[in-house]
């Protein structure tokens, strides 16, 4: 017998039977190597469709519109000059987050924090003290609108922009961990640590102490099995504030007014018509929003409430606009994310339009170059941004210490590092950054690392363009006293903080109408601002999410 026959037999048969499966595999158009082979590498293609729509939000179809003033500046501020932008689809919440929502979050913070870290969970409640007014008896409003049943439905009020942003991190963070329990990945933790609780991004930096039920298999033959990745589209992006330029062209809903590309009729209101009634026949006269109708006028005569609300009214309350969003004016003003400058309007970038970006990166450390965790000490790497502190302080807290310098806390191993806000307060959570354990740590990009490469780039120079074309030394009369001159007045440059104005780099715009606001404010494009740190009984806030793909997915 030919054994050479036999052998070159077999080979070829195996030949032909990778061959087989290769045709019947996915190629690269590129380099034509099969995707999902363990024979040649194991490069994957995770089957996807498009974005799934999380908890609680509708698509936003984006467009083009024209943003701003609609109608008379009664104000006379001229900080809302129209202007046509694009804005890309995304995710708005249906409603204002209501207070049983946002009673789920503390609930959880006091769960996993607050036996350890009870800073936290204080951190996190509402300003209920905001009832309160000098001539006025609002005291049943302070013992009972968060927390008793009567109002679960209403809008959380009382939180102010830095806690709205914190609320929309642990959102994410719980949704995405849903997910992973909901297929089969993760176990289910009914009462985490301050430990192992799940976070998105430190799971993704692969610093995430839990533990999964399973892994998903890998067509890598030397690690059979992997985590998940950003490249499964498993995980959501994540929740956080809608850009004014998102909020106003959500609450307008001028999808409900066009005709192939033509917009019909605008709009003064999120609804059709020049006035504050219901037009259609069935619902004729109603009142659309919750607001104030005229001087002392709050909800109307009693036997025919006008709004049937004296303060708030459940989220649900009124009509929804063309996007389905309830309450896009009256009830309560709402937070977004844009720093406030009044030339916003004319000087942003007409496609998604926004002020406010501080560029940063995951903090790094010196042997895994995988993000840091708030919490941990990280090694000197790249100069004094990456020093190793030390420094210990007597009964510390997460609050801070009267250090007069930056002030770093150690707790069971647990590191936080406070910087000073602009008044010199201890700052617990500086913007784009997590004083929270077990989170993902991010710093502001530097020129004095090497590894940014800010020196480049020609998008960007530098983190921080808060004030740029309108507070930044070339768009200021000290211009030609050069950046020196302009470095030595601070935020003072512009707009005088505390002496001329109340603009600085913590003036948040905010918008809508609410219950104490006249029919005027409705107007989506009216602009208003107030200090993020600051919170008011007629202030709440509703999430977003970006939309990734296509801007109208598989239904269209």
């Amino acid at each position: 017998m030919n054994l050479n026959w036999i052998k070159n037999r077999k080979t070829l048969a195996a030949i032909l039977a990778v061959v087989a499966v290769s045709c019947s595999q996915e190629r690269s158009p590129v380099t034509g190597w099969a995707y999902n082979d363990a024979t040649n590498g194991g490069f994957e293609k995770p089957p996807y469709e498009e974005q799934e729509t999380g908890p609680g939000l509708v698509l936003i179809e984006g467009g083009t519109f024209s943003m701003g003033r609609t109608e008379t500046d009664v104000t006379y501020e001229w900080n809302n000059v129209a202007r046509r932008v694009t804005i890309s689809s995304f995710y708005m919440d249906e409603t204002e987050v209501s207070n049983f929502s946002y009673l789920e979050y503390l609930w959880w913070t006091q769960r996993v924090f607050g036996p350890t870290f009870p800073d936290i969970y204080y951190k996190a409640l509402p300003d209920t003290l905001v009832w309160r007014e000098k001539l006025a008896y609002n005291e049943p409003f302070v013992e009972y609108y968060l927390r008793h049943p009567a109002y679960r439905d209403y809008p959380v009020v009382g939180v102010n922009w830095l806690q709205a942003n914190d609320f929309c991190a642990w959102r994410t963070d719980r949704v995405n961990e849903f997910i992973l329990i909901r297929e089969g990945l993760l176990e289910h933790v009914p009462n985490p640590s301050d430990q192992d609780y799940f976070s998105t991004e430190a799971y993704l930096a692969g610093k995430w102490q839990g533990q999964l039920k399973q892994k998903l298999p890998s067509f890598d033959d030397q690690n059979p099995e992997r985590d998940v990745r950003m490249e499964d589209g498993i995980f959501l992006p994540k929740y956080r504030l809608p850009t004014e330029a998102e909020w106003e062209y959500a609450a307008y809903g001028l999808i409900g007014n066009t005709i192939a590309e033509r917009i019909t009729d605008r709009r003064i209101y999120p609804w059709n018509g020049h006035g504050v009634r219901n037009s259609t026949e069935k619902y004729i006269g109603q009142i659309n929003a919750n607001f104030v109708r005229g001087a002392g006028d709050y909800m109307g005569t009693a036997g025919f409430l006008n709004d049937n609300a004296d303060i708030t009214a459940p989220v649900y309350s009124y009509w929804p606009n063309d996007y389905g969003l309830y309450n896009m004016s009256g009830n309560v003003c709402e937070w977004v994310m844009d720093v406030y400058r009044p030339n916003t309007l004319q000087d942003a970038d007409e496609f998604r339009p926004f002020r406010g970006n501080i560029f940063t990166t995951q903090k790094r450390d010196s042997t895994t170059l995988i993000g840091g965790l708030g919490g941990e000490i990280l090694t000197n790497v790249d100069g004094p941004l990456y020093q190793k502190f030390t420094h210990k302080v007597t009964n510390p807290s997460i609050h801070g210490t009267n250090a007069e310098s930056d002030v770093v806390e150690v707790t069971d191993s647990v590191l936080t590092v406070l910087t000073k806000d602009a008044n010199g307060n201890n700052n617990a959570t500086p913007e784009g950054k997590s004083d929270i354990p077990g989170r993902v740590q991010w710093r502001e990009v530097s020129s004095a690392v090497s590894t940014d490469n800010l020196d480049e780039r020609r998008n960007y120079k530098t983190a921080d363009y808060i004030n740029y074309m309108d507070g930044d030394v070339n768009s200021s009369i000290y211009y030609a006293d050069g950046e020196a001159a302009y470095a030595d007045r601070g935020d003072k440059m512009m707009y005088e903080y505390a002496k001329t104005s109340l603009v600085n780099d913590k003036s948040r715009v905010y918008k809508g109408g609410s219950w104490r606001d006249r029919a005027y404010f409705l107007n989506p494009g009216t602009r208003r601002y107030i200090d993020q740190r600051q919170t008011a009984a007629w202030l709440g806030f509703r999430c977003a999410m970006t939309r990734v793909g296509s801007p109208v997915g598989l239904g269209k």
